[in-house]
């Protein structure tokens, strides 16, 4: 068991070793960086900050896409007692929203960024009317692009760190519209690291591969500080590469023999989907864990990635299915190491708060399946309460609430979060559902997320589950929602499902699936709305929020209008095209199914997912090398637009 008391003491004591961080940026650009390097920039870069008045204290907004570049700030920030604020660049004007108002509530707030993420917030505040708040963010921002070389001979002074100085505030991922600020200390990420290497058998031995982003409490915390913690060889692979071209992933398991992995379920869904029936020649036998965590866990899914990879020598044991939140620093539950990963089948109808669950067979018509997620990590304690904070008896549903070291003492300036969450006995009340059954863990949802209908409670997460069963729809395409009414008793249940096709066609769809999730549930699905695009945090999480409040601001009033009406869609007039267009129009039609893309359609508009405009770049840019970026296609948002942008990079070049 490591001694540490800080991250400054660890990283110290570490960096005189020679492992290394693998930046994968591609399939074949790479770069390696010893620990004992990254000392050397991070003292570097901590030269340049206090050179420019930043001091112990201070809060710096790391707004970096490149994950070099963000290591290396992180932790010239920890050396020096500034406080690292990770936010995710993103890709949409939600993003920069939340950025904005992150920069807001700090009291000695600075930004990290480099040119091209700050000519985007300046052109989003125009847009917004927010110029004077622009101003101010501007003042205090350094560029990335100012700083020439931070390999200086001239290295910063390190602050006195002490256990219980604030390290870092991780904003939660999925809050848009009032981020919370998770306050994690020294003391807590130690704990916390030191419980997750016990959990997960770790040695020096060990290589790990992540492609979560930085900006989340699983890549920072459990794939990246964890490590160097650790002393341990990890490789960190760019998120955006993994959403073009998911199976570089495991191609590069297999040529770095990674031994631990991780991925929320949607990932394991990518994966599968791009692998589809593609015969694959990859060794995967050094691998031993991979996490599966950071949201519900689909049974099925497991099954089937653990099923189509097994003849590439992956075990069936190597499926860890965790519990952790960044309220717990991360880590709240492991199953045992070693063994097979289990489920529980439940009746869906005794799943309300202090409820004793029914346990029934896979088979049972009314069996929601859940994760077993096992005991609590070292140095955490978990317990199940009532509405009433009173303890439940093993086997009944309530509360989830945590405590230890590693858990956060509340919320950065934001009294009423902690009202809410911290129960005042020195237990916090993580927001999920679940119960212990032989001293293990299985979480059941989020309170905040069940939908009250016919006196029961139900989870999102379980209706989408049933919906998924009909063929047309896939993983991440469909969102289950209670809208609630304050004069009615009841929730409307709604279902947002991602559609392409024909407008025409959509009642069709929508018959049989409320049909489907009526006959399992006797749920009434009161109505179905085709969106454009379904809203997801950068690491992939689904913000059924979001839709709701756009459903209820009535966004969604003239397509079900049209819907109702049986209204056709016309089509749009012919146009003459140049060959770039023609061939741009290849390549999204090729990407994009059920739909015919327009020279003049609006990606977002026709309902282009952001995966899927991922994998619309990695072709252009195979045509056309380095001449845009990914983000270009949120800006440029049709053929022709994107065909002038081309046109216009030629001709510069």
């Amino acid at each position: 068991m490591n001694t540490f008391q800080t991250l400054v003491e660890a990283f110290n004591a570490q960096c005189q070793h020679t492992q290394t961080i693998t930046y994968i940026e591609g399939k074949d650009k790479e770069t390696v960086v010893s620990y004992a390097e990254l000392q050397k920039r991070a003292l570097g870069l901590l030269a340049c900050f206090q050179q420019r008045g930043l001091k112990q204290g201070d809060e710096l907004i790391i707004f970096l896409k490149n994950n070099e570049r963000f290591i290396d700030v992180f932790w010239a920030c920890i050396l020096g007692g500034i406080v690292p604020v990770p936010v995710a660049v993103g890709i949409s004007d939600e993003h920069r929203s939340k950025l904005f108002k992150i920069f807001n509530k700090l009291k000695k707030g600075y930004i990290y960024t480099d040119s091209d993420n700050l000519q985007r917030l300046e052109k989003y505040a125009q847009a917004q009317a927010m110029q004077t708040e622009y101003k101010t963010l501007a003042s205090k921002t350094i560029e990335h692009d100012t700083i020439a070389d931070i390999n200086m001979s001239t290295m910063g002074q390190p602050a006195n760190v002490q256990p219980d100085d604030i390290a870092f505030i991780q904003f939660s991922s999925g809050s848009t519209s009032d981020p919370k600020g998770v306050l994690l200390t020294h003391k807590n990420i130690i704990t916390n690291v030191n419980a997750i290497a016990v959990g997960g058998g770790y040695t020096e031995q060990d290589c790990t591969l992540s492609w979560m982003p930085l900006t989340h409490d699983m890549g920072l915390i459990g794939f990246h500080i964890n490590m160097l913690v650790w002393n341990m060889k990890q490789c960190i692979m760019a998120t955006d590469l993994f959403s073009r071209r998911p199976l570089l992933w495991l191609q590069k398991a297999c040529e770095h023999k990674a031994s631990i992995l991780c991925s929320p379920n949607f990932g394991y869904k990518h994966y599968l989907k791009s692998l589809a029936d593609k015969e694959i020649a990859l060794d995967l036998s050094s691998i031993r864990l991979i996490y599966n965590g950071a949201e519900p866990i689909s049974v099925d899914i497991c099954e089937q990635f653990l099923l189509r990879l097994a003849t590439c020598g992956l075990k069936h044991n190597t499926m860890f299915t965790v519990y952790g939140l960044a309220e717990a620093t991360l880590a709240v539950a492991f199953p045992e190491l070693g063994a097979d990963y289990r489920a529980i089948h439940l009746d869906r109808h005794d799943l309300l708060m202090g409820d004793k669950i029914s346990i029934v067979s896979a088979e049972h018509p009314d069996a929601a399946s859940f994760a077993i997620e096992g005991p609590a990590v070292k140095d955490m304690e978990i317990k199940i309460t009532d509405k009433d904070n009173n303890t439940l008896a093993e086997g009944y549903i309530g509360d989830i609430q945590i405590k230890g070291d590693s858990v956060t003492q509340g919320y950065y300036l934001n009294e009423e979060a902690n009202a809410i969450a911290l129960t005042g006995d020195g237990w916090l009340n993580t927001g999920d559902l679940g119960f212990l059954l032989n001293n293990e863990l299985i979480v059941t949802g989020r309170s905040k997320d069940i939908i009250f209908a016919n006196g029961q409670n139900y989870f999102p997460h379980d209706l989408e589950s049933i919906a998924l069963q009909h063929e047309q729809l896939e993983l991440g395409k469909v969102v289950v929602y209670g809208v609630s009414h304050p004069e009615q008793q009841k929730d409307e249940l709604v279902i947002f499902i991602l559609y392409r096709a024909d407008i025409n066609e959509f009642p069709t769809l929508a018959r049989d699936v409320a049909k489907r999730v009526n006959s399992q549930t006797g749920l009434q699905v009161d109505t179905l709305v085709p969106v454009k695009r379904i809203p997801k945090t950068t690491s992939g999480k689904v913000q059924r929020r979001l839709l709701a409040d756009a459903y209820l601001a009535g966004e969604f009033n003239d397509v079900l209008y049209r819907i109702g009406q049986q209204d056709g869609v016309p089509e749009s007039e012919a146009r003459n095209i140049t060959p770039l267009q023609q061939q741009l129009l290849a390549i999204c039609n090729e990407v994009v199914e059920d739909k015919t893309i327009c020279a003049e359609d609006n990606f977002f508009d026709v309902g282009i997912s952001s995966l899927a405009l991922a994998e619309i770049h990695a072709q252009i840019d195979d045509a056309y090398p380095n001449l845009i970026d990914v983000v270009d296609l949120f800006e440029f948002q049709t053929v022709i637009e994107v065909s002038k942008l081309i046109e216009e990079k030629q001709a510069a070049s």
